[in-house]
């Protein structure tokens, strides 16, 4: 019995767009693993003149130890900065992870529990190996215990708001919704990332290299656990799975 004429352009449009979410969070993954190997290139290369240019230009002139703006600004930057540390991302994650059990979301649970532990260990791994010094070239605004590269406030929370955003808009309906959610997600990385540089404890670089690596962390997690099992499906036909012979 053929289609009506209207049904076959609309199953190919969700055909499209359900093959075109995790080509993009393929492509966000590898775009953010390229991205963080460059910068570890540049780690010995010229980047680092980039750097002393963006810290000093957030500084008055001839005053390393005061920054630009009005005085409200740096406190507002010490206070969006607390939004990627660990006790906010995790308070969030623990909330989050608690309406998931209550709603029986499986994997929405396994992916939050690899996503930011997994992202914490790997960004503690990766400051010890490249042990690379803070800044001080300016003034620190804030405390600071741990090397530099890569970010750990710019890869959590890259981290945690990329996979709680993907996590909200999965249950938003409506496209606007989800697009909203992904942009706020987005804004609030982009916005933690930022304080860090403007507080003179980063290197431009450790954020763009947290940014990266958090990106392909979070998509990565995400693919593993939603196109994981279909390309599990596709190895292993019905008959054929280990465990379905009786």
């Amino acid at each position: 019995m053929p289609l009506p004429a209207n049904l076959l352009p609309r199953r190919l449009l969700g055909l499209a767009i359900g093959q075109a979410v995790p080509l993009l969070a393929l492509a966000v993954c590898a775009g953010g693993l390229w991205g963080f190997a460059e910068l570890v290139e540049g780690l010995n290369g010229g980047g680092h003149r980039f750097d002393e240019a963006v810290l000093l230009a957030l500084r008055q002139p001839g005053a390393p130890a005061e920054p630009i703006g009005p005085p409200w600004l740096a406190l507002t930057m010490r206070d969006l900065t607390a939004l990627g540390g660990i006790p906010v991302l995790g308070l969030f994650s623990l909330l989050a992870l608690g309406y998931l059990v209550l709603a029986r979301q499986w994997r929405a649970v396994l992916l939050l529990l690899l996503s930011l532990p997994g992202g914490l260990l790997l960004n503690t791994l990766l400051k010890r190996g490249f042990d690379r010094p803070r800044p001080e070239l300016v003034a620190h605004l804030v405390d600071v215990q741990t090397t530099s590269f890569p970010s750990g406030h710019a890869m959590l929370s890259a981290i945690g708001f990329l996979t709680l955003g993907a996590l909200l808009a999965g249950a938003a309906r409506r496209r606007r919704f989800q697009g909203y959610i992904l942009g706020v997600a987005v804004l609030l990385t982009l916005l933690v990332g930022s304080s860090r540089v403007y507080l003179g404890v980063h290197w431009p670089s450790d954020v763009l290299a947290g940014w990266c690596l958090g990106a392909a962390w979070a998509m990565a997690c995400w693919l593993l656990l939603h196109v994981g099992p279909q390309l599990w499906r596709w190895r292993w036909p019905a008959a054929d799975r280990p465990g379905d012979s009786t």
